[in-house]
């Protein structure tokens, strides 16, 4: 996902070239604890991996609970849960804690990448899902 976000990135005109949004969430989720991240770019961009890293494992930890319920492909049902978490975040738990706009601020290139970088999300989250050998426990 975040190759994706970041080759999709470089296509954005130029007026949307801005950071995307794990950077903002992750500095404004920082100050809102009192963090400060300085002024060391390479610090930014550990905390801003880290924390899209965590949300990403987070949220698909909560895939495991509706992996397989729709009898779609797991690429299918994977990108169907990639988009509903890119709605949930960026139409209502990101701008609702204050940590981001709504993506109805966003311009249409801009939450066109986000969504995409979610389909791709999705679609290798429901395809390892599917083939990783878990047991009914939830282990690997």
């Amino acid at each position: 996902m975040t190759l994706a976000m970041q080759a999709m990135h470089k296509a954005l005109p130029e007026p949307d070239k801005h950071p995307l949004p794990p950077r903002h969430v992750t500095e404004n989720a920082a100050a809102s604890v009192g963090v400060d991240l300085g002024p060391d770019e390479s610090t930014h961009r550990a905390a801003t991996l880290a924390a899209h890293f965590s949300y990403g494992a987070s949220t698909g930890a909560l895939y495991s609970k509706v992996a397989g319920v729709t009898g779609l492909s797991p690429a299918v049902e994977g990108m169907l849960f990639g988009v509903a978490v890119w709605a949930g975040s960026y139409l209502g738990l990101l701008p609702g804690a204050g940590l981001y706009p709504s993506a109805e601020d966003e311009s249409a290139p801009r939450n066109a990448l986000m969504i995409g970088a979610h389909l791709v999300w999705g679609a290798s989250l429901g395809v390892l899902m599917h083939t990783l050998p878990i047991k009914d426990s939830g282990e690997i």
